[in-house]
């Protein structure tokens, strides 16, 4: 099943294109231009690090619970604690007498979209609160945190021998609002560069950005009247395309091709938040080897379900061909137990485009997508309701 696209909105070429297939993690398309539209490529999403007690830099002590104020960051890991601990030292925190209280709005680390994440509130939280209790102290890190901290270090030009360390001896979860002085500030990535690396990975968890965005059960509907389509050819479930999710491969192309012009009117390149193929190593590039072989040629995303719908593998994108830019949707449905083989089939049908409309050569690469900890911004703020005659004057030092 296919639907081709000029960039006029000239059909190319179409089979089956009416008959409602399940999209897969092209789902995340749709999330990807919700996101856009609604809070912009700059939006950066922030996270506080508050001081619940007093603040003693010569001994290192916060004596007084550690607070977390989430702000919906989807994609704060162990280098962005990393970041945070090396601030709060030079705040002149190193070692915990409360709890690192982390509130129900903050998550580290992935969990895997709605297959990791259906429990409690509060029992989510407090496994947030110890993945990060864990990340901000060394002496608690495994081996794969300690090569991540090295690589991060490197990258990020810190003394890798020496890694920031703040000691907490407990968690506990604590409710939005809950008050203390902000020691450190985290901003996130640039949504642009946050959504490319969701896409390009193909991580369900871009399924947190519901908290920011409203519930997946709004995505359909919000996507309906976005593409001028019928309620009921538009079924979302999930903002990942994790379960049961309903479009046509004509309404995918529409899809691609708002996201498209919404991305030009933000400044940016489909390449920007989506995966190329040959250009970085996510799932366009694994799955799509020899497409990839023509760097560049083919942006778009991946969807993939071995069971679920009775499985089915799916891409949609662009072909940047000598004839001009063609929007497509090719999806092979009714795949379960041959996922390697509709995917190969999938594979032949965009090479024999190519081969007929011309493989434009000579596209250049975007660079990899970005790590959580490239971009962000971490603002520190001098602790003052700790230390003893500290003056008014030194307050929101940076």
């Amino acid at each position: 099943m296919w639907h081709v696209e000029a960039a006029d909105g000239q059909v190319v070429e179409s089979s089956d294109a009416d008959e409602p297939i399940n999209p897969a993690s092209v789902v995340k398309v749709a999330t990807t231009l919700r996101a856009l539209e609604t809070l912009g490529p700059a939006h950066r999403f922030t996270t506080r690090f508050r001081a619940s007690g007093t603040v003693d830099p010569s001994t290192g002590a916060l004596d007084g619970d550690l607070v977390v104020e989430g702000g919906g960051d989807p994609d704060f890991h162990v280098e962005n604690a990393f970041l945070i601990a090396a601030e709060l030292n030079r705040a002149g925190v190193r070692h915990v007498t409360g709890a690192l209280a982390v509130d129900a709005l903050f998550w580290t680390g992935w969990e895997g979209g709605a297959d990791g994440t259906r429990m409690a509130a509060d029992e989510r939280a407090a496994r947030m609160a110890a993945h990060l209790r864990r990340a901000l102290d060394p002496g608690l890190w495994d081996r794969s945190t300690r090569r991540t901290w090295i690589e991060c270090a490197r990258s990020l030009g810190l003394d890798a021998a020496h890694p920031p360390r703040v000691a907490v001896a407990r968690t506990r979860v604590v409710p939005a609002g809950t008050t203390g002085e902000v020691l450190v500030t985290h901003r996130s990535n640039p949504l642009a560069l946050l959504l490319r690396r969701f896409n390009a990975y193909s991580n369900n968890d871009i399924e947190r950005l519901d908290a920011t965005l409203g519930p997946a059960r709004t995505l359909g509907p919000w996507l309906a009247e976005r593409l001028g389509a019928p309620a009921d050819l538009v079924q979302v479930e999930t903002s990942s395309g994790l379960g049961t999710n309903r479009l046509t491969p004509r309404l995918v192309v529409a899809l691609v091709r708002a996201l498209a012009g919404q991305a030009d009117r933000a400044g940016l390149a489909l390449d920007e938040v989506l995966a190329v193929a040959g250009c970085d190593r996510g799932t366009v590039t694994r799955l799509y080897p020899t497409v990839s072989r023509t760097p560049g040629v083919l942006v778009g995303k991946t969807g993939t379900l071995t069971h679920t719908d009775g499985g089915v593998s799916v891409l949609a994108g662009v072909l940047r061909t000598n004839r001009g830019d063609l929007a497509f949707c090719v999806a092979a449905p009714r795949a379960e137990g041959r996922i390697d083989a509709a995917r190969r089939a999938t594979e032949r049908w965009v090479i024999e485009r190519l081969a007929v409309h011309g493989a434009r050569t000579a596209v250049p690469c975007a660079g990899p997508p970005s790590g959580p900890a490239d971009h962000v911004e971490v603002e520190r703020m001098q602790a003052t309701l700790a230390v003893p005659g500290r003056s008014e004057a030194a307050r929101g030092e940076r």
